[in-house]
């Protein structure tokens, strides 16, 4: 049979429609996949488990462990302080694994193919973590700072006012959070769970140390006296008002999120101009 053009010519076809209904991706899908993943890792668990159990099982040790009379010129919210001065590396450790656990296994590629708009992800894991961590942070301390004033009532025990409670859960609950959020961004430019453990706990710890050393020498006192005046435990006694001396810490809360909006601008800049 021979071999050649057909008799007559193949109809044109037009342009493929999938079977499948498209539809335009938009931010709330990609909060329920950060959603999805961050409720279904382990550590995210674990980890939130450990913090709930250092602020609120310190918090209530102290406050069954001290008497009313201790709290006659400190509130009786101060037993949250205590908890949530380690509960905090916990939500920084969080906040790093939330970003970098996924570029170490090499899931980043994936989530990236999926919604290639990179500024989306990352709005949508900040806000799903921070959403996480602020809401269980600020429900521990709640549960500690109403505990303790239940224990300790009557004459002679300070009454905390309502900025003092304010300070002790959604205040610190809000400075915790925040730092999470800092150490997120960290970990999305340094894509490294380690480097950028060691750069958050070096940011938490030093303004701790270093004012130490600094006020060692009159040229240098004055930066010692604002750092440790601006440091993490410093700033979060400022929260709880543990001394009169001190100002409510909404001015050190205030310069960490500042703070904590830069690093991400770096991160969504770092972002679109790197490879994955």
């Amino acid at each position: 049979m021979p071999y050649g053009p057909p008799s007559q010519p193949y109809a044109a076809v037009g342009p493929y429609t999938s079977p499948i209904p498209i539809r335009r991706t938009h931010l709330g899908n990609a909060l329920a996949s950060e959603w999805t993943k961050i409720k279904s890792v382990r550590s995210t668990i674990w980890t939130l488990s450990v913090m709930v159990a250092l602020v609120a099982g310190i918090g209530l040790l102290v406050a069954t462990g001290t008497s009313d009379s201790d709290y006659g010129d400190i509130p009786t919210t101060l037993p949250g302080f205590f908890g949530t001065l380690l509960g905090q590396l916990c939500i920084i450790t969080l906040g790093v694994l939330v970003i970098t656990s996924e570029y170490g296994t090499g899931m980043i590629r994936t989530t990236f193919t999926a919604s290639p708009q990179r500024s989306r992800v990352l709005t949508a894991k900040a806000l799903v973590f921070f959403t996480l961590s602020f809401t269980t942070t600020t429900a521990s301390l709640a549960l500690v700072a109403y505990a303790s004033m239940g224990i300790h009532s009557g004459p002679g025990v300070a009454e905390p006012t309502g900025e003092q409670i304010l300070g002790a859960t959604v205040g610190a609950g809000l400075y915790v959070s925040l730092l999470g959020l800092l150490s997120l961004a960290v970990g999305s430019m340094l894509r490294h769970s380690a480097g950028a453990i060691t750069t958050m706990l070096g940011v938490v710890l030093l303004p701790s140390i270093l004012p130490a050393f600094l006020m060692m020498s009159d040229s240098l006192r004055e930066l010692g006296v604002k750092m440790q005046e601006y440091s993490s435990p410093q700033s979060l006694a400022a929260l709880f008002q543990l001394d009169e001396s001190l100002d409510s810490g909404w001015s050190q809360l205030s310069l960490l999120a500042v703070v904590t909006a830069g690093a991400l601008i770096g991160a969504y800049t770092l972002l679109e101009k790197r490879d994955v």
